[in-house]
């Protein structure tokens, strides 16, 4: 790839849980099957899954200097991500617990050191001239940031740039500041939830319609559907793709290694059937493994599994 990415938003570990995960209160005690310490984040995990499909790919984040900090750096590293521009700040680095139940998942996040992510950040990660593509993700856990996401985006643009957004969850359900966005975002990669959420639109109860909504303020809307695999409105068109029959392990990150397998493929001029069926694949693959990127694809695998050398 010729493509430099960004990616911009949060970093830190997610323990994962699995077993009799649903708390009982009380001081009741539970067994687990299983318990695993690994690379989370939607950013960091989006920016794994790039760098195991060949991308060049720079993390812009915030961690704490506190072991936890050490460890997501290490895990960045060895996943392949230039971790030049990920800045260690005083305190605690975030940390998700993730209670497993294989097809279903909840979230606990503890925002910590990511929620500092500035503005300054990003825009000096820009400057350096390097980069053609931002990515930003966990636009909700990134506060300090998202208030300036608006003009950061506009500002890529008038770079040169291209540009996504994956919004996740909002954990607060507000759903407020993405709209700004869109005008400067060249792909926007919910899922189907999220989609409805964003739309803001009783009329769009479903996600098609809400993907509809939302392409109609400027972006490419690519939606994460699950099992199902995912889909993209192109004008008028729905554009599908489905995900692989595997046995599902765990889907923590699953959206996460969606979103890189779509733009890897599309930043390589790939036609949007295409990317898709690249999305589709890398995130029903990681869910065959613990954690977002235990099982990530790397391009091999991934053509492979598309019946491709």
């Amino acid at each position: 790839m010729s493509a430099r990415v960004l990616v911009a938003g949060d970093a830190n570990l997610d323990l994962v849980l699995r077993g009799d995960v649903r708390p009982r209160f009380g001081q009741a005690e539970q067994f687990l099957t299983g318990a695993d310490l690994v690379l989370g984040s939607s950013a960091g995990i989006c920016a794994s899954g790039l760098a195991r499909l060949d991308a060049d790919v720079a993390l812009v984040a915030r961690v704490g200097d506190d072991v936890f900090g050490d460890r997501t750096r290490a895990l960045l590293d060895a996943a392949g991500v230039d971790t030049g521009l990920l800045r260690t700040v005083p305190g605690a680095t975030g940390l998700s617990v993730i209670l497993s139940e294989g097809g279903d998942r909840s979230i606990l996040t503890l925002p910590g050191a990511m929620a500092t992510l500035s503005a300054s950040d990003v825009r000096a990660a820009v400057g350096q001239g390097r980069a053609t593509h931002l990515h930003v993700a966990a636009y909700f856990l990134v506060p300090g940031f998202a208030e300036w996401l608006p003009e950061v985006l506009a500002e890529a643009k008038a770079s040169g740039l291209t540009t996504s957004l994956d919004p996740n969850w909002d954990p607060r359900q507000s759903w407020t500041g993405v709209a700004e966005c869109l005008p400067y975002v060249d792909v926007l990669l919910p899922n189907a939830a999220e989609a409805v959420a964003l739309a803001g639109d009783a009329a769009a109860s479903d996600a098609v319609a809400a993907a509809r909504l939302l392409a109609a303020r400027g972006p490419l809307v690519v939606v994460k559907d699950g099992a199902a695999g995912g889909f993209a409105v192109v004008g008028d068109d729905v554009v599908r793709a489905p995900g692989l029959v595997v046995d599902v392990v765990d889907t923590t990150g699953a959206g996460d290694s969606f979103d890189a397998g779509f733009l890897v493929a599309w930043l390589e001029g790939r036609e949007q059937a295409d990317c898709l069926a690249w999305a589709a694949v890398a995130g029903s693959l990681s869910t065959t493994g613990t954690g977002g990127t235990g099982r990530q694809a790397d391009r091999a695998a991934l053509l492979a599994a598309l019946g491709r050398s």
